[in-house]
């Protein structure tokens, strides 16, 4: 079954979801981040089908998170590399793993990130542009932004944002 589009809606979430709310999509942003960048490789480390893999591939690239780079001509073979699009999607990915790691992890978190520079394990905690207090959706509000179509917001309560 088709799933709907979003490309019309006036919402950014909806249009992260456009490009990568298809299940796969995301866990091959994983491993090319991990470093996979083989066709082969993706098609081994996730077990999807080749058609599949193949259209997500096409879409990431097609959507600018992905470059095809050529490494072998007869018969041609590519790698498939992150842009720098693609790498902005690392804090979107973590959140899911953090998220994996607290609620669906019960022998622990399958992957540890660590931080290169001192070298410890590394939580990324979301922190406020201004004045670098933590963020917790409780401190919160939403409010129409200069991309705002009418109705994003209607009936909604003045603070917007949930209660978690």
């Amino acid at each position: 079954m088709r799933r709907k589009s979003f490309q019309e809606m006036a919402c950014s979430v909806a249009q992260f979801l456009e490009v990568a709310g298809e299940w796969w999509t995301m866990l091959i942003v994983r491993d090319a981040f991990l470093g996979v960048t083989r066709f082969d490789d993706f098609h081994e480390r996730l077990g999807i089908s080749r058609n599949v893999l193949t259209q997500r591939l096409e879409h990431l690239i097609e959507h600018g998170v992905l470059t095809r780079e050529a490494y072998q001509d007869k018969p041609a073979r590519y790698d498939y590399r992150l842009t720098d699009k693609g790498r902005t999607m690392w804090p979107v990915l973590n959140a899911m793993r953090q998220w994996g790691d607290q609620w669906a992890a019960p022998d622990g978190p399958p992957l540890i990130v660590t931080h290169s520079v001192c070298g410890q394990p590394a939580t990324a905690v979301h922190v406020c542009s201004h004045c670098g207090d933590p963020l917790t959706s409780r401190d919160l509000r939403a409010s129409a932004g200069p991309g705002a179509r009418d109705g994003l917001l209607e009936g909604l309560s003045p603070k917007a944002a949930p209660t978690a």
